[in-house]
């Protein structure tokens, strides 16, 4: 990068989606950002463009800007705005497309993307193993291995939630069954995974942290 990205740029930057850091703009645009090594294009259908690690320092220092310099922060996406967001099953009713082809491929697409991260930004490549943004985002990462792996989130499903514990979440299920499968599939992403009982009710939980080795 050897000169700041313009308003356009920062603007697609800050918009960027906050679980998978995919980008959403005109391909000149985009392919702008890739030049100044601040986006990557995937290379699998649909190629889409996601944020390099540089991309995510320009988008986090934006938000640790004043907030009187800093443009207002775009609102959450809605289901239908065209952005990807992970569902962590905090949602009060299932969302338009949930569970269509349409949102199948918005998933596999994320994941895909995910790994690609993982590849570029973990020292040896390792895309079995969360990155440093899965650290930072760790509900939107945790929701999003699930997700990708089948599970069906809340109300029915899972709900993925923060700690106070550093670098864990909080997932629960309203079955047994479930709870264990979400363990199946945290495990296959990457992350370590331990079953704990919620006092005084007994409701089993699971915790869930990103694998470092």
């Amino acid at each position: 990068m050897t000169k700041p990205p313009t308003a356009v740029q920062r603007r697609i930057i800050e918009a960027a989606d906050p679980a998978t850091g995919r980008l959403s703009g005109s391909e000149a645009q985009l392919a702008a950002l890739v030049r100044h090594h601040l986006a990557f294009r995937h290379p699998r259908p649909p190629h889409a463009y996601f944020l390099t690690p540089a991309g995510h320092r320009v988008r986090e220092e934006a938000a640790r800007a004043p907030a009187a310099e800093a443009p207002a922060p775009p609102p959450t996406a809605p289901a239908d705005s065209g952005l990807f967001a992970a569902r962590t099953g905090a949602e009060p009713v299932p969302p338009p497309g949930a569970g269509s082809p349409a949102r199948a491929r918005e998933v596999r697409s994320a994941w895909e993307g995910l790994l690609e991260m993982r590849r570029m930004t973990n020292p040896d490549g390792a895309r079995g193993r969360p990155c440093g943004w899965e650290r930072t985002h760790l509900v939107q990462a945790a929701a999003l291995a699930l997700e990708a792996a089948g599970c069906p989130p809340g109300p029915a499903g899972y709900r993925v939630g923060e700690t106070p514990q550093p670098e864990a979440v909080a997932v629960r299920d309203v079955s047994a069954d479930g709870l264990r499968t979400c363990a199946t599939a945290l495990e296959a992403a990457g992350w370590q995974v331990s079953e704990h009982a919620e006092r005084p009710q007994g409701a089993r939980y699971l915790l869930a942290s990103p694998r470092r080795g």
